[in-house]
């Protein structure tokens, strides 16, 4: 007897390789784009594996360019999955994607709803999607050379441009695109650190309290993490232990506690990188929303770029669905970080690049951080306004920057529970809190409340603010 699931993937590949694209009806990667995505949702193809990108531009006489962006935005859909050394393939869980059966209704896909007060989101319902539209659109429809050519391993040079650009306006640091990389993230970041710039098991020190996945990121890169207890300053460099040969640091806004380093802490963290050949990433995640007074300088503005790496995302200003980021390295490491990323190519699909790269150098990019700093300035104010019925038990603070607000738990509240103990009494109430405490590795952690304002209107946040009161109360009585 036949053996059925060497009948369904016979079947499969012969469908793959028999797809047809039609020059000059449009731009060849969104017609295989939208083949592939009706290939897999006719069933039968859950857990396949894709033909190499090579492979079948090969066969459908197309430039790998066209496959890989073809594939880069299915695996962005969640229709494709990637395994390390092993390929390509269909995801294997997609059962409401498959056509149900006769007689049966369609099955519905549920999504988690975003709670207040979740940190770090810009809010989508005032992501400019018509000009964005337009522009990746106009990228594709008629696409440049170079977008079907190889790709730099540094990104589109566009879009380094209009990052370099950019952060010459908003962040008064001076740099050249061809000192930019593209990333897709802080994973991104922190594996160009560790695997071209150090050696294995290099020590890193990091901030405590700091992004938790810091740690387990820098040991699964071969790195030794240091987290250091930050103070009212930010991070003392006197306590950074000898033979540390990175340090990555939050300056202008420490995550999560919001504090900024102050300019002798800065001054002196750029003179232990000049006396021991150490290297400083400065992760400026959110610095272009200030909201009061002049922007802090960049710690690489200090150092002149000269052994500082500057980090940015634009996950925080448009979408985190966008998955782009940047690294600014020193002009004299350039080299070594570019012969690392050649090994394996671009690190983030080509897709989204141009369109960026147009929405920033048309001025409509700076135009909607305008806007959004407005929004979240006016936002951060009706928190805090709607929390002073608990103002005795949470300490509240304005914050000249950011995005969340972080109010410290006051003495009478930390003497009926901690900061975890909330967030889950919080949860049964609706509302997702997150613990200052989460994110130390340290022993005694800070006690406080991280509370995100900016992806909720201000019907949201006093609606889920008076939920907090009434539970801060219940527990401090």
């Amino acid at each position: 007897m036949a053996n059925p699931d060497k009948k369904d993937r016979s079947t499969f590949e012969a469908a793959l390789f028999g797809l047809t694209l039609a020059r000059g009806a449009g731009p060849l990667h969104l017609q295989l784009t939208e083949a592939l995505r009706a290939l897999i949702l006719r069933g039968g193809a859950a857990g396949r594996r894709l033909p190499s990108s090579r492979a079948l531009a090969g066969e459908l006489s197309v430039s790998r360019l066209t496959v890989t962006t073809a594939y880069d935005q299915l695996i962005a859909e969640g229709y494709l999955q990637t395994r390390p050394g092993a390929g390509t393939f269909v995801a294997g869980d997609l059962p409401h994607l498959a056509p149900p059966p006769p007689g049966v209704p369609p099955l519905t896909r549920h999504t988690a709803p975003v709670l207040p007060f979740l940190p770090g989101l810009p809010d989508q319902r005032l992501f400019p999607h018509r000009l964005w539209a337009r522009h990746l659109e106009r990228a594709w429809r008629a696409p440049e050379a170079g977008l079907l050519d190889r790709a730099d391993p540094f990104g589109w040079y566009p879009l380094r441009a209009s990052i370099a650009d950019h952060l010459a306006v908003w962040r008064g640091l001076a740099c050249t695109p061809e000192q930019v990389v593209i990333t897709s993230g802080a994973r991104d970041v922190t594996e160009i650190l560790c695997h071209a710039l150090l050696p294995p098991g290099a020590a890193v020190a990091t901030e405590d309290p700091g992004w938790p996945v810091q740690q387990a990121l820098l040991g699964d890169l071969g790195a030794r993490p240091l987290p250091l207890r930050i103070g009212a300053e930010g991070l003392d460099p006197a306590a950074i232990p000898q033979g540390t040969q990175a340090v990555i640091v939050t300056p202008s806004r420490q995550y999560p506690t919001g504090v900024a380093m102050a300019l002798p802490q800065r001054l002196a963290l750029l003179g232990w990188a000049r006396a021991t050949g150490g290297l400083i990433v400065e992760d400026d995640y959110d610095g272009e929303f200030r909201y009061r007074g002049q922007p802090l300088p960049s710690l690489a503005g200090l150092d002149g770029l000269r052994a500082t790496l500057y980090s940015g995302s634009f996950s925080k200003l448009l979408s985190p669905g966008l998955r782009i980021g940047y690294l600014v390295v020193p002009e004299a490491l350039a080299g070594r970080v570019r012969r690392y990323l050649a090994r394996g190519g671009l690190r983030v699909s080509l897709l989204p690049q141009p369109a960026l790269a147009a929405f920033m150098a048309s001025g409509e990019f700076a135009t909607h951080l305008r806007r959004m700093r407005r929004v979240y300035a006016a936002r951060q104010a009706v928190l805090i306004d709607a929390l002073q019925p608990v103002a005795g038990l949470l300490e509240l603070r304005p914050d000249a920057s950011g995005m969340h607000l972080v109010a410290p738990l006051a003495a009478a509240l930390r003497a009926r529970a901690s900061d975890a103990e909330i967030v889950l009494r919080g949860a049964d109430r609706g509302l997702t809190l997150k613990a200052l405490s989460a994110h130390a590795q340290l022993p005694a952690p800070p006690q406080g409340l991280v509370l995100g304002y900016t992806a909720f209107d201000e019907a949201q946040i006093r609606a889920a603010a008076a939920r907090l009161c009434d539970l801060l109360r219940e527990i401090a009585a």
